[in-house]
């Protein structure tokens, strides 16, 4: 993808990892993904460079919905939890923001150790708003992850690991899901997809309601002017070549 900027999000990042989850999910024969990270890095969220200019006003806003319950940018991360076969996230170097949401969209997450980890979004004055409060649902316990939201502090794959963000850590993190999909992949096929089903029904009993006031929240933030340009100021002094992750 975008490996030279440590796979940050733009615009058409967040329509080819949609397309690629969409068009896996017609594919014959595919039993288990393995979602993983180019380069020295898993995600290191939104790049703020192509979003820090003022918004189009007459553009729709974040609350249309241009994927079934989903906007363009939650999409990203809630088509990997629509595929219907097991997905594992494979995390390394830095794994932050809209990163750590398209992450939490798997149905697993191995991390290295030493992976670097935030929900980043408060730092520019935004809300998590990419599927995260649906997919977070049941992993982190509630104060926590209040905590991790309000103060968008960093913390480690193994930290992530001991809160719940994270399933397991390994030194090959890739290696490790690569061969947890394989032995997924010599189950009964139909039967996992029958148990990915019924753990969406088990978890997901709101999701739409969830999505929907992720963008109102966001979209309240974004159409304010001076709530935005406190957003742009602060995306502003990001470092353009990503030397500060």
């Amino acid at each position: 993808m975008r490996g030279d900027k440590m796979n940050a999000l733009d615009p058409a990042m967040f329509d080819a990892i949609t397309e690629a989850g969409e068009k896996l999910a017609t594919t014959k024969g595919v039993r288990a993904v393995v979602l993983s990270g180019e380069g020295r890095a898993f995600c290191a969220g939104l790049d703020t460079a192509s979003f820090a200019q003022e918004p189009d006003p007459d553009a729709p806003g974040l609350s249309h919905r241009t994927h079934g319950n989903a906007n363009r940018p939650q999409q990203a991360a809630m088509v990997w939890r629509k595929l219907p076969v097991p997905v594992i996230a494979a995390l390394h170097g830095v794994c932050f923001g809209g990163g750590l949401q398209i992450a939490s969209g798997a149905d697993i997450r191995i991390a290295h150790p030493e992976t670097r980890m935030a929900i980043m979004e408060l730092k520019w004055g935004l809300v998590p708003d990419m599927g995260g409060y649906a997919l977070w649902r049941g992993l982190v316990r509630d104060d926590l992850l209040r905590e991790l939201v309000y103060t968008n502090r960093e913390f480690t794959g193994s930290e992530a690991e001991r809160f719940g963000l994270v399933t397991h850590c390994d030194a090959d993190p890739h290696a490790r899901a690569t061969a947890l999909a394989a032995e997924i992949a010599n189950r009964n096929p139909h039967a996992i997809r029958a148990a990915k089903r019924l753990h969406a029904c088990m978890q997901d009993g709101d999701t739409d309601a969830i999505l929907q006031e992720e963008s109102v929240e966001q979209d309240a933030i974004m159409r304010t002017p001076n709530q935005i340009e406190a957003v742009m100021a602060a995306m502003a002094k990001r470092k353009p070549d990503f030397g500060d992750v």
